[in-house]
């Protein structure tokens, strides 16, 4: 069991631990050789980070913590902007662009909270593959059958791997299509997708300005809870808020039966299944129901989306100076925008919003959706990057459940539902535009069932 942090907090203020000694832990994990590190860091913050962490153990030894993550060492992705530095986002291709003025709105909400920053972590280039593959700093392996080499899942793969390697407590990524849900699920953490509009995008560079949202990866739902609401500027104290588990009997679950069940592997169908049963002894109703809307996106994005057309606005001038030095299977996609009319991204505007409004209507009497995060195991890395065929296939795949509820400006946890010891599997309870609360609060009753 990975260490939460309301537990540590409280290790914190009872004097068991200090934040310094925390801090000194992180960083040998992320330093040690025979580790992950190299591939979940593509900047470790050493020096400020052991500062932090006096600083912190030094207000707290006179009775001050500044909020519940005060003292605990934390990741952020490396998309968000820190003053001083260009941000990379996972590529080369950036090196000499222009250094980041001020910190992005989430980091500067950490630091105020007293969040140890370790590091940047590692992430697909520029956000844009579910699998976690990046060709310029390594791919950081799955913790599950690590031996054999697979996908962290992405596009926050260095995130995942720092939590659960003890490189960090809690790590902060984006998620545009499920890069929080995805690496999460396959290596069964907790991650929390919000609604978009709670946590500020201001200093984060964007892939799709109408889907990207930033949430955390962490232990429990309580942890992605904690995170959450200091990354949304909420209003809490020093101490762990108190957060209330929603009872499960007599909640009304929906689980979609249209493509979502499609292509499961035997894991993932077995566990689902069994998950299912667990919810329904604790006295939930789940009801199969058909949302023939979510057979309809892939034709609705069949020219590349809201991602294409609004990566292709944001890199164009930077492919015309140094697209050689993208990752190719990502630029190709990128590159799709260009094709794309005004009248294209007007049409897929207003096809949204009519797609919405008919999903919202079918799930309106439910507390919430469940439907398996990613509908397989982490495959290897050889079996992706084998050829692009394979490539492009496991990215839709497993991108694919994710991705509803980004379109539907929706939110949604994964949940760790597997047996522990065995392959990683997640489950995914989603909710409509502004239901976070409410998601959280189910997802914690349903996290207290499955680890009962």
């Amino acid at each position: 069991m990975l260490p939460t942090l309301h537990d540590t907090a409280a290790a914190l203020q009872q004097g068991r631990v200090t934040s310094a000694e925390l801090t000194e832990a992180a960083l040998a994990r992320a330093a040690d050789p025979a580790g992950e590190g190299a591939r979940v860091y593509t900047r470790v913050y050493a020096e400020q980070a052991r500062a932090a962490a006096r600083a912190s153990d030094t207000l707290r030894a006179a009775g001050l913590a500044r909020s519940p993550i005060d003292g605990l060492p934390i990741s952020i992705k490396d998309l968000f902007d820190v003053a001083g530095e260009t941000t990379m986002a996972g590529s080369v291709a950036r090196e000499g662009e222009p250094a980041a003025d001020e910190h992005a709105v989430v980091v500067q909400r950490l630091l105020a909270a007293g969040a140890v920053i370790i590091g940047r972590t590692n992430m697909v280039e520029f956000a844009y593959s579910g699998l976690g593959i990046n060709p310029h700093y390594g791919t950081p392996r799955n913790p599950w059958d690590r031996t054999t080499g697979r996908i962290p899942g992405g596009s926050s793969s260095g995130a995942g791997v720092s939590v659960t390697d003890g490189m960090a407590l809690g790590a902060i990524g984006s998620d545009t299509g499920g890069s929080v849900r995805i690496p999460a699920a396959l290596c069964g953490l907790t991650g929390f997708k919000p609604s978009a509009w709670r946590v500020s995008m201001a200093g984060v560079l964007p892939l799709s300005t109408n889907l990207d949202s930033i949430g955390p990866i962490a232990a429990t739902v309580r942890c992605c809870a904690t995170l959450d609401a200091i990354l949304a500027g909420d209003e809490i104290g020093a101490t762990e808020p108190v957060w209330h588990a929603a009872s499960l009997r007599g909640l009304r679950f929906a689980v979609p039966t249209t493509v979502v069940l499609d292509g499961m592997d035997e894991t993932v169908s077995a566990t689902f299944s069994a998950t299912l049963d667990k919810l329904a002894q604790a006295g939930a109703l789940i009801e199969e129901i058909e949302i023939p809307e979510f057979a309809q996106l892939a034709q609705i994005n069949a020219k590349g989306g809201f991602t294409a057309a609004e990566a292709w606005a944001w890199h164009r001038d930077l492919l015309a100076r140094a697209g050689d030095r993208y990752d190719p299977r990502v630029g190709s996609r990128i590159r799709r925008g260009e094709a794309m009319s005004a009248a294209d991204y007007l049409d897929l505007l207003q096809a949204r919003e009519a797609w919405v409004a008919a999903v919202d209507h079918r799930i309106a009497g439910y507390d919430a959706m469940l439907m398996p995060t990613v509908p397989v195991v982490a495959p290897t890395i050889a079996e992706v990057t084998a050829s692009d065929e394979a490539y492009y296939a496991a990215n839709g795949l497993i991108l694919r459940n994710p991705t509803f509820i980004n379109f539907l400006d929706g939110c949604a946890l994964s949940v760790p539902c597997h047996a522990e010891g065995s392959a990683p599997v997640g489950l995914m309870i989603a909710g409509a535009n502004g239901a976070d609360a409410r998601i959280l609060s189910i997802g914690m009753g349903v996290e207290d069932l499955l680890r009962g």
